[in-house]
């Protein structure tokens, strides 16, 4: 499994942005999938946003327009831009990794960043 950690969460008024990273503790060259998910109080898990490793992506419903995920295997990071943030956006966001290894799947996930959208 690869170690992930998430920075760039914070505190940004409705309409702002804010820019997310996940950083991976080894090449992510390899790893098939790697996804954005986040979780708000009282709510389930959301899948917001996939990135596969030939580069295709996917987005909920919910985000789409607004939520661009990104991948810079140079730098062993996944990214989500988020722009045009709307109070409902707020949760704490997790990166998620996907490995098929050996013909066994391995899933990792980072600690979280809080998402805050609130004037």
């Amino acid at each position: 499994q690869v170690q992930l950690v998430e920075s760039g969460g914070g505190l940004v008024q409705p309409g702002g942005s804010l820019r997310l990273s996940c950083a991976a503790s080894r090449s992510i060259s390899s790893i098939n999938v790697m996804r954005w998910y986040r979780q708000a109080p009282g709510k389930q898990r959301e899948l917001v946003a996939t990135i596969t490793s030939g580069g295709g992506t996917n987005y909920a419903s919910s985000i789409k327009g607004r939520f661009t995920i990104s991948r810079d295997n140079a730098k062993n990071t996944v990214y989500l831009q988020m722009n045009s943030l709307k109070p409902e956006d707020t949760a704490v966001y997790y990166c998620n990794a996907k490995e098929v290894r050996l013909n066994r799947e391995y899933n990792s996930w980072g600690q979280g960043t809080q998402v805050t959208v609130s004037s």
